[in-house]
């Protein structure tokens, strides 16, 4: 049973850093693409980053590819996000999703993963 669970959410000032992490279980995780996604209040779910599997290509939204870096040790089966320069807008629940297969060009779109963990919130105070 493969189950995903995000921690290292919580509340940061705009300008201040937080990392969030991703323990995944019952995969093997360099089989599996691995992705962020973000869902702010009253807007649709957003593709934050994503690791394709069996290699390191990461993708990345234009939104935060200067300031967040998405990390995988495939040893541990961990996924991470280290986000500086938080703003405002970044504020939404942080989801980990992950697929063992999936079409390359959808990896940025939600429908391509069939496992999601519960979510971490992160709130940036202006």
């Amino acid at each position: 049973q493969v189950q995903l669970v995000e921690t290292g959410g919580g509340l940061v000032q705009a300008g201040g850093s937080l990392k969030l992490s991703c323990e995944a279980s019952g995969l093997t995780s360099f089989n599996y693409h691995l992705a962020w996604f973000r869902q702010a209040p009253g807007k649709e779910r957003e593709f934050v980053a994503a690791f394709r599997r069996n290699n390191n290509r990461l993708y990345y939204a234009d939104s935060v590819k200067d300031r967040f870096t998405a990390s995988r040790d495939n040893a541990k089966n961990t996924l991470s996000l280290q986000m500086n320069s938080l703003q405002p807008e970044d504020t939404a629940i942080y989801y980990c999703a992950a697929a063992q297969s999936a079409i390359l060009s959808t990896l940025r779109t939600g429908s391509a993963y069939n496992y999601w963990g519960q979510g971490t919130q992160v709130t940036v105070s202006s």
